[in-house]
């Protein structure tokens, strides 16, 4: 693998990654309420413009994470990838609790996926773990079925770290295919659907469509950033925002309701994690989850001598004059 890169954050991912968590807990929302009511248009509209759209973005920014993660541990530890086990392994202990709230959670997948499919994909050479990611993408497409997806698009986020493309995301050309085929496919599905392998490529094609739009449209990005990086919180206590509006949620019949209960828990979460991280560097699970994955405590608390916004290193160690400096 290359090892040429800087080692930091990425600003742009975050904020993506925190446009993600919007459209996550928007579309986990209304899917609370499906049992519940009859079919109005906000379902068509959920159905197929945000259902599906959202995933593919986050899965594609945790196979990015865990390279540069990775990238990170090489700099403080000689086991890198144990320590990347125990971080999956962390993570699915946390999913596996948050399973008994909401059984159709992905952070155990994510866990287990990330064993199976990302560490043994992170000894192979770089042009191995793309061609490994296009060919996953396949039967992706062919089958449906979502995991296929997320598996495919671990390898290929794996992919575009180790080839320099972390900072890169922002591409015309890309929004621009993307989007077209995202109608095309929807249109196609909506009035002939031919199988979940259309539905499955409509979705993709709109979840690369949201992501590079976000990223060329959105100029001042500071709540996302702020979402993005408490990304494991915000997923979490958007499962108790909406077991604790189920109430309102049923007795809402057209569907309305999950707009403003997103809105509310979204606001709510961004205000939160803004003042959080003027005051520590990681959100409440990061740390738990970056603490078990060292096992040790790690510092977290914003020492008031640098910026505040910016990101930090883990303090394992002392960082040397000539160690890359984190981007952001």
């Amino acid at each position: 693998m290359d090892h040429s890169a800087p080692t930091g954050r990425v600003r742009s991912l975050d904020a993506l990654r925190g446009f993600a968590i919007c459209g996550i807990m928007l579309v986990n929302t209304w899917q609370h309420t499906l049992a519940d009511r009859k079919a109005t248009s906000i379902d068509w509209v959920m159905g197929n413009l945000f259902q599906s759209r959202f995933y593919p973005v986050f899965a594609f920014l945790f196979g990015m994470g865990f390279a540069l993660f990775l990238r990170s541990a090489r700099s403080r530890t000689s086991h890198p990838r144990l320590v990347l086990l125990r971080r999956l392994v962390v993570l699915a202990l946390l999913g596996a609790v948050h399973t008994w709230v909401e059984p159709g959670e992905v952070l155990l997948p994510y866990a287990i996926l990330g064993v199976t499919v990302l560490l043994p994909a992170s000894f192979l050479p770089r042009p191995l773990v793309l061609l490994a990611g296009l060919g996953t993408m396949v039967p992706a497409m062919v089958t449906g079925k979502p995991y296929v997806l997320i598996a495919a698009l671990f390898l290929l986020g794996l992919a575009t770290v180790e080839y320099g493309g972390a900072g890169r995301l922002a591409s015309p050309v890309v929004f621009g295919t993307s989007a077209v085929l995202a109608v095309l496919l929807t249109w196609w599905w909506t009035h002939s659907p031919p199988g979940g392998g259309v539905y499955q490529a409509a979705a993709l094609c709109g979840a690369a469509a949201y992501g590079t739009g976000f990223l060329l449209a959105v100029r001042r990005t500071a709540v996302f950033e702020a979402l993005g990086r408490m990304a494991l919180t915000n997923y979490v206590s958007s499962t108790a925002a909406i077991v604790a509006a189920a109430p309102l949620l049923r007795a809402d019949g057209t569907g309305s309701a999950v707009v403003g209960v997103t809105v509310v828990t979204l606001a709510a979460q961004a205000a939160f994690s803004r003042w959080w991280l003027t005051r520590y560097r990681y959100g409440p699970l990061e740390w738990v989850w970056r603490s078990l994955t060292w096992w040790e405590p790690v510092a977290n608390r914003q020492t008031g001598t640098r910026d505040s916004n910016r990101p930090v290193p883990d303090p394992r160690r002392p960082r040397s004059e000539d160690e890359p400096r984190d981007r952001s």
